[in-house]
């Protein structure tokens, strides 16, 4: 069974996803109950006439007993400058969920998506006392996807021409665009961007958020699609390689932290964590990113305990 905390935009798309494609049996869990129970009813229809699974909506948390992941989307409010300016409402609201995953479905395989999704990620671990390889947090995947779009527009050319266009890191204005690998049709993208067009896009990718949102509100298909695809992994029991936040132990230099990097998932949750050759200044960038995220995690941890 797949648990979807948060009926918003976000969960609802996640939602669609895993009843449109009859992955498993889901469940929805909102505060406001009304609201989950009607996306569950609005996502049943959707459900294919040959699939026996079900979605149901409820604010009971005894109902994600046992479920095989359980996906965290809900928010406390609405952040307009900074994914990290409301961190200390969201680590308060996470600790509470933490609290009723650890006691109704502990061996399950949490996927924060809720932001600030890295120091979120961290908090969870530590408040519940999962593995690190049972808590993701999804959010580079969907950077990477961003910066794949962008190097695109750029180059004048379609996005699926784009290889290996991958950001680590801080899923916030940190977040680290790796060129280096990045290439279009064989050739790496540095040999045809100069100095500015990199500024520009790794500006541009930062900000996706801000310019969707003064477009639409708030985004939703990008990290539903990304965090389908990672639940599909864990409860097929497929490999994926993507992207995502991990308690990370020395790999890339750095300790006690989750920042995006490049995992292999599957029914275990993290498989591996690889580590990928990137030039120096990348190295320093991510070194930076992972700091600005710890600088958090000591804030809202010392928040927390007060």
């Amino acid at each position: 069974m797949i648990s979807i905390i948060g009926s918003g935009k976000v969960g609802s798309a996640v939602g669609f996803l895993c009843g449109s494609f009859s992955l498993d049996d889901a469940v929805m869990i909102n505060r406001n109950e009304k609201k989950a129970i009607g996306e569950a009813l609005d996502i049943t229809n959707a459900i294919p006439v040959s699939s026996s699974i079900s979605i149901t909506g409820t604010s009971d948390y005894s109902k994600i007993k046992d479920s095989k992941v359980v996906v965290i989307t809900a928010s406390s409010r609405v952040h307009l400058q900074s994914r990290s300016e409301i961190m200390f409402d969201q680590a308060k609201m996470v600790q509470k969920i933490a609290a009723n995953i650890t006691k109704y479905a502990p061996d399950s395989k949490i996927l924060m998506i809720t932001n600030p999704v890295d120091v979120l990620t961290y908090v969870i671990q530590k408040e519940a006392t999962f593995l690190p390889k049972s808590v993701i947090g999804v959010a580079s995947s969907l950077d990477s996807s961003r910066f794949r779009y962008l190097l695109a527009q750029e180059l004048g050319v379609n996005q699926s021409e784009i290889k290996d266009a991958i950001v680590l890191g801080e899923h916030d204005d940190t977040m680290v665009p790796i060129f280096s690998r990045a290439k279009y049709n064989g050739r790496h993208v540095t040999d045809l961007l100069d100095d500015a067009q990199i500024s520009k896009i790794t500006l541009d990718v930062r900000n996706y958020w801000k310019y969707l949102r003064d477009y639409k509100g708030h985004s939703a298909f990008g990290i539903a699609k990304s965090t389908f695809d990672i639940i599909k992994a864990i409860v097929k029991d497929e490999t994926l390689n993507v992207p995502a936040s991990v308690l990370l132990d020395g790999q890339y230099g750095l300790s006690d932290v989750c920042v995006g990097i490049p995992l292999t998932i599957n029914k275990n949750g993290v498989a591996k964590i690889n580590q990928i050759e990137i030039t120096q200044n990348e190295k320093e960038s991510l070194s930076k990113s992972s700091d600005t995220v710890k600088s958090n995690i000591t804030k809202v941890l010392k928040f927390l305990k007060n």
